[in-house]
């Protein structure tokens, strides 16, 4: 029973890697002024409307463009400024317990 369990597991792990692969829209071209038209199941799948505010930056390695809406990376500056208030409201109050306190 043992090898069955553990196929299983490979087919969940498997499974989970394909969940999370970049879903393939299409391919577009870089038109004369360096405009790309968005695939329009695209748009339609990340809610994108005409008017809506797309950053643009460079996958670490410089082989990718990523384009991702304004008002998510707004959100994620949002939280992450609460969670680093928190964070400093922590080292304030205990601050024997600071981790750039060396020992």
């Amino acid at each position: 029973m043992s090898c069955g369990r553990a196929e299983t597991q490979e087919y969940e792990v498997f499974d989970d890697r394909v969940h999370r692969m970049p879903k393939f829209y299409g391919s577009v071209t870089v038109g004369e002024r360096g405009q790309v038209a968005i695939p329009a199941e695209a748009r339609r799948d990340q809610e994108i409307a005409s008017a809506c505010k797309l950053l643009a930056f460079a996958s670490p390695d410089g082989k990718a463009l990523i384009f991702v809406k304004a008002e998510y990376i707004t959100e994620v500056i949002a939280s992450a400024s609460t969670l680093f208030s928190q964070v400093a409201q922590a080292l304030e109050s205990n601050p024997e317990e600071s981790p750039n306190e060396k020992t």
